[in-house]
């Protein structure tokens, strides 16, 4: 097996694990946090959005700091210290004494991550131009099939074996990420003996600037509108069935629909970006994807729902992969880290914007419009994309500066 081939297994097992940690914790949270002796309905519920997203705008800070430790002492390094290092604090979470240091945890776990821009950063790097779509893209799956598909199995771990079960075996999981890291992935990586750069620096060196700034809102507003869902899922889901029963595991199953059809779409995708174009690819997915918001405002079952969002899932399948296409070809070998520490961290933000943005539309003005904002949010982008990367790139030029670039 090509190496490339064995990294990408090892790091795509690792981001699912890990995204599944970030994210397991959404459905048990207030049951937990009642559980550690919080009794007002409106505490649970103010103190649950705290430590759900705190991480995710933590996250966003620390993941360029750890890009900068990627490309100064290697890939590797980083996979090892935040798999470890997210295994033992998840696994922690299960002791908690309170809520308070429950919270604690949910920050030092934002603070300590940073394997999904090492893992991203590794594969870019060690894999060739030919092949590197396929890879960004089979990649990009993991971290999304984990976050969309954390919640059930968070759900299903406190079903069968409780509260605190849901972070022994997470953490059990991410350790596992930590031991094949260890044992196989290779990096061929060469320190460079240069003085390290701030920021400012780095973005003065970065030869792309409006590319990788429209490239870095794009990855905000694709993560923010898969999350505007998140926290309506379940009352829209209650309102299209009769049965109320099973309303959570099927808003679970219509949630993860969309994580199930990126994982089946991706790869596929990806290959195709190598044959016609990440710009092309990216800016069909953008309308796609918005035009298939809209139906989901006026479905009459949870059933169309489903469908919907897995077919919103297929379009979602290439842009992750786009995006991340596109930042390796633009950015130096030797700034690779640092630039998508940026972009991902703008998909954390996304994260966070995005539920809370979900929750306030539906609020003020009814669940069906979350659906109608985010798709205007992803066509508006796609005009964005059109005329900033689809007409700069159609000719295709991104391909000759990438030689330069090469590693």
């Amino acid at each position: 097996m090509p190496l490339w081939k064995r990294n990408l297994f090892v790091c795509w097992f690792g981001m699912f694990v890990t995204g599944v940690g970030l994210s397991q914790i959404a459905p048990v949270l207030p049951l937990y946090i009642e559980h550690l002796g919080v009794d007002s309905t409106s505490l649970v519920a103010q103190l649950s959005g705290l430590a759900f997203g705190i991480t995710y705008i933590v996250s966003a800070v620390f993941s360029p700091i750890w890009g900068h430790a990627a490309d100064r002492i290697g890939r590797k390094p980083m996979l090892l210290r935040a798999s470890l290092g997210m295994s033992v604090v998840i696994f922690c979470m299960g002791f908690a004494a309170n809520v308070y240091v429950l919270i604690v945890l949910r920050l030092l776990q934002g603070a300590i991550t940073g394997y999904s821009t090492a893992c991203t950063t590794l594969i870019a790097t060690q894999t060739d131009k030919e092949h590197a779509g396929f890879a960004l893209g089979t990649l990009s799956t993991a971290s999304v099939a984990g976050s969309l598909l954390g919640p059930t199995i968070g759900g299903l771990i406190e079903d069968q074996g409780g509260l605190r079960a849901v972070f022994y075996i997470t953490g059990a999981l991410v350790f596992v990420a930590f031991v094949t890291t260890l044992l196989f992935v290779k990096e061929s990586f060469v320190r460079e003996d240069k003085k390290a750069m701030s920021m400012r620096e780095v973005w003065r060196s970065v030869p792309e600037k409006s590319l990788t700034v429209t490239l870095s809102v794009t990855f905000l507003i694709i993560t923010l509108g898969l999350y505007t869902i998140e926290p309506i899922i379940t009352v829209y889901v209650a309102q299209l069935t009769r049965d109320a029963s099973h309303v959570a595991l099927i808003a679970g199953l219509a949630f993860s629909a969309s994580g199930l059809a990126n994982i089946i779409a991706a790869p596929q995708l990806g290959r195709l970006s190598d044959k016609v174009g990440a710009h092309k690819v990216m800016l069909f997915a953008l309308i796609a994807a918005g035009i298939f918001y809209i139906p989901q405002a006026f479905v009459t079952s949870p059933w169309q729902l489903m469908a919907l969002r897995f077919l919103l899932g297929l379009t979602l399948g290439g842009l992750n992969p786009s995006v991340n296409t596109l930042v390796k070809k633009i950015t130096p070998g030797a700034l690779t880290g640092r630039v998508f520490g940026f972009t991902i961290s703008a998909g954390y933000l996304g994260v966070f914007g995005g539920a809370v943005l979900g929750g306030q539309i539906a609020g003020w003005f009814g669940i069906r419009y979350v659906f109608f904002v985010t798709s205007a949010l992803l066509l508006l982008n796609a005009v964005w994309v059109y005329f900033k990367v689809y007409r700069r790139l159609g000719g295709n030029e991104i391909i000759r500066k990438d030689e330069v670039h090469e590693n």
